[in-house]
């Protein structure tokens, strides 16, 4: 049965087979519209007749592919695909949708589903048009200011007066050497970048200090670790669930803190696969702020108590959006990882249920360390760090 266009959109194109369902047909049939119509998103080489044309592909043609045969076969073979690269560039217009050189073998209807309004979930449409809706990336990182005694005459960096007194005259950000009066300090924007020379360790470092001070995306721990276990550790059992030698770990620990971004971690350092995954564990625990941030950690709790799966989903993703940039891609990076894990289960016998296990308590930590409050939470965060790594591809 041939779908029809829903009434409160233009008629869709003739091409349009059985098998689009209603909302494609509505979706196809407002871009046609927006095109023809709309001077800022048409192509300035083609006219509204070629345009046109586009929509409706030439019907001998057509004709002469289902009946081809002969010589002639192959050029009309190649007119026809053209003719349909030309009608996926003029609804990647409409959209807002790339192509790229192989456009033919990427072109998915379900990004047209996106944009029809019958499609009333924000997740769902994330999902159709994930490839140009990522997230935008500010590392901004507000000032870490400590009171500071200072020896002989200062000025202060943001009002640029002089600072008065014998002791305490101002405050110092100890992450990047800025000193301004504390009055100042409340109006200084959030546009610290650390020094290196006064960033003394890699382990129990905020994260977003880390990853300003080196000008990284993520802390070199997290990537290092996970493509050391992708070498060679996918298919240990029990991997991330059965621990190292605590000695060898802050081995690891203090190598890192040593050498930073040179630290050996290759097998001729440490054979057992564990040791690494038990470092990236204690680094991602020991963060100072957690990758699932004190103040977000009450919002994921609800989404997961959620009884309605796709509201728990819809939950976990706004929470997701209001994390800090730097602690959104380690965990994005992260859960991709560990998704990737899951794929080897009949080796290393680790499913996503038994990593939420596992990375509930290293990734989520309750603002009061409540042992009653982490107790009745346990099954929550194991449920928040599952969900994220079976639907990693539509919650990032």
């Amino acid at each position: 049965m041939q779908s029809q266009p829903h009434t409160g959109c233009h008629h869709s194109p003739s091409w349009v087979r059985g098998e689009w369902s209603v909302a494609a047909a509505s979706a196809l049939g407002c871009c046609r519209q927006r095109l023809l119509h709309s001077t800022h998103v048409s192509p300035p080489h083609l006219s509204p007749e070629e345009l046109e044309s586009l929509w409706e592909p030439d019907q001998a043609s057509m004709e002469a592919e289902e009946n081809r045969g002969g010589s002639g076969g192959e050029l009309i073979t190649h007119k026809a695909k053209r003719q349909e690269r030309k009608r996926q560039e003029l609804l990647a217009l409409a959209l807002g949708v790339k192509l790229g050189s192989k456009g033919a073998l990427l072109w998915k209807p379900i990004k047209l589903l996106a944009s029809c309004p019958q499609i009333s979930s924000p997740l769902v449409r994330r999902s159709a048009l994930k490839d140009t809706q990522e997230k935008q990336c500010s590392y901004e990182k507000i000032h870490n200011f400590k009171v500071h005694t200072f020896r002989g005459p200062h000025w202060c960096e943001y009002c640029a007066n002089f600072m008065w007194g014998l002791i305490a005259q101002g405050v110092r950000c100890s992450d990047c050497g800025l000193n301004v009066h504390k009055q100042c300090s409340k109006l200084v924007p959030s546009d610290c970048q650390p020094d290196l020379r006064r960033i003394k360790k890699v382990f129990s470092c905020d994260l977003t200090t880390l990853v300003k001070a080196h000008n990284t995306t993520r802390p070199m721990v997290v990537d290092m670790c996970i493509q050391e276990i992708e070498l060679r550790g996918m298919k240990s059992e029990g991997l991330y669930r059965v621990s190292g030698f605590s000695e060898h770990i802050e081995d690891v620990r203090l190598s890192f803190d040593r050498d930073g971004e040179k630290a050996d971690i290759s097998a001729s350092a440490y054979a057992d696969i564990n040791i690494i995954a038990g470092a990236l564990k204690l680094y991602l625990r020991d963060l100072p702020i957690p990758v699932i941030t004190f103040d977000l950690y009450s919002k994921f709790i609800q989404a997961a108590k959620l009884p309605n799966a796709e509201s728990r989903l819809e939950g976990i993703h706004e929470s997701l959006l209001q994390l800090p940039p730097a602690h959104y891609e380690t965990l994005r990076y992260l859960m991709a990882h560990l998704k990737r894990v899951t794929l080897f289960e009949k080796d290393n016998l680790m499913n996503s249920e038994n990593l939420g296990i596992v990375f509930g308590p290293t990734l989520m930590q309750p603002p009061e360390l409540n042992a009653l409050t982490t107790l009745n939470d346990m099954r929550q965060q194991k449920l928040v760090v599952q969900l994220m790594i079976e639907h990693e591809d539509v919650l990032f």
